[in-house]
């Protein structure tokens, strides 16, 4: 049996309970630019180095746009939206890349605004895609980075089903302290 190739040209929509992901587009730009714009989010993920870059404000210049407005044409990722059902208001991202085919894994990363965190809205996108990922897209394990100075994001992780890999500390820093970086995984079967 041939294997399957992974790909991510086809931007789906996926339903859950309270988000829908979609494909991002140009005009999600703003949005995401304002959930940039929150020094602690920017923080959480590893954005920034330094308190004073978190609090510098975040510009959305027309790079920036462009970037947005070109995600639906790429076939080596995938980017969608986090729309929160209810109010219909996009609430993050979330991205698949990194992929490397051999292997069959690819990368997940997340960024939830603060107005919508401690929801579930960002339990609910990271186990819709990561079911997604592993049942239409063909990949057999997915990938992420956590910070360990984001236990909220690691326990939801956990509780999804993604495992700890090892422990890289002092991987990155932040105000010139050492920040542990914590490999996650969740492998077809999990």
């Amino acid at each position: 049996m041939a294997e399957r190739a992974i790909d991510l040209s086809t931007k789906p929509t996926v339903e859950g309970d309270l988000v829908v992901l979609r494909p991002l587009v140009g005009d999600d730009a703003d949005a995401i630019a304002e959930i940039l714009n929150d020094p602690q989010v920017r923080i959480l993920t590893g954005s920034v180095a330094t308190t004073a870059e978190a609090r510098e404000p975040f510009v959305a210049d027309e790079e920036f746009r462009r970037w947005y407005a070109t995600r639906p044409e790429q076939t080596d990722r995938l980017d969608l939206a986090i729309v929160e059902r209810t109010s219909g208001d996009v609430a993050g991202e979330i991205v698949l890349n990194d992929v490397d085919e051999g292997a069959a894994t690819a990368n997940l990363r997340i960024l939830i605004g603060p107005r919508w965190q401690d929801r579930g809205l960002g339990t609910e996108a990271v186990r819709l895609l990561s079911a997604y990922a592993l049942t239409e897209v063909g990949l057999r394990a997915l990938t992420l980075v956590v910070l360990a100075t984001n236990p909220r994001a690691h326990r939801v992780y956990e509780k999804i089903g993604y495992r700890v890999v090892r422990t890289r500390h002092g991987a990155s820093t932040f105000d010139g302290a050492p920040v542990d970086e914590i490999d996650m995984a969740l492998t077809i079967g999990e």
